[in-house]
């Protein structure tokens, strides 16, 4: 796994991290991802899961940890967070400053059973994002079916978004989207000063991206 800071711009401080899968040789995420399977993805996900825990507590990463999980490989969400929750009561890392990414790798095949899942870990006290939202299969069908904690904007609404007037606009009601739904944004891939700035001006202060941090182990 590696790791890349969120920054809150108007705390001046790291507020996060996100644990990113890759290769043994640093090889891609995707490169790793194309190798699961049916077969293999229940096991993949519980032990990205229990690595990203036990790496961020020797790494000393004591803020908000974000996990990306993959929908389909929980097949009862209970019993498949124990394994989850016993890494993080292992190396004493609070359940609360857990956050779990719902990716865009996989298609959700039953939005119920997604819905199941974060209610589910809600009641624990784990924090639920989007990922990658105004891209691929979430967008607004995800919260049509639940209420996330976070919002991440996905990368190609913030490039260039400082000199492009209708990414402006979008992304302009997804704040004032996110501020009634009460969910936190998130801007990825933010990799200019000026896209900074702009994204700043607009009120999102959350960033991550190649311009503050690339992901290290």
């Amino acid at each position: 796994m590696a790791f890349q800071p969120i920054v809150d711009l108007d705390g001046g401080a790291v507020w996060g991290w996100e644990a990113l899968v890759r290769g043994r040789n640093g090889e891609s995420a995707l490169s790793v991802l194309e190798q699961v399977t049916d077969a293999n993805r229940y096991q993949f996900d519980q032990l990205c899961r229990t690595r990203a825990i036990e790496l961020a507590h020797r790494l000393g990463l004591a803020e908000r940890l974000s996990i990306n999980f993959l929908p389909n490989a929980v097949y009862e969400p209970r019993a498949c967070i124990r394994a989850t929750i016993e890494a993080a009561n292992r190396v004493g890392f609070p359940l609360d400053r857990l956050q779990f990414e719902i990716t865009e790798v996989e298609e959700v095949r039953n939005d119920g059973h997604l819905r199941r899942i974060v209610e589910e870990y809600r009641a624990i006290g784990f924090a639920t994002a989007i990922d990658d939202f105004g891209a691929g299969y979430a967008s607004l069908n995800l919260l049509t079916h639940f209420q996330p904690d976070t919002l991440k904007l996905d990368m190609n609404l913030i490039r260039n978004i400082d000199q492009d007037r209708r990414r402006q606009l979008i992304v302009h009601h997804l704040v004032l989207l996110a501020a009634d739904l009460r969910c936190t944004l998130i801007a990825e891939g933010v990799e200019t000063l000026g896209e900074a700035i702009c994204l700043a001006d607009m009120g999102i202060s959350l960033q991550q991206g190649y311009l503050y941090a690339r992901p290290g182990f």
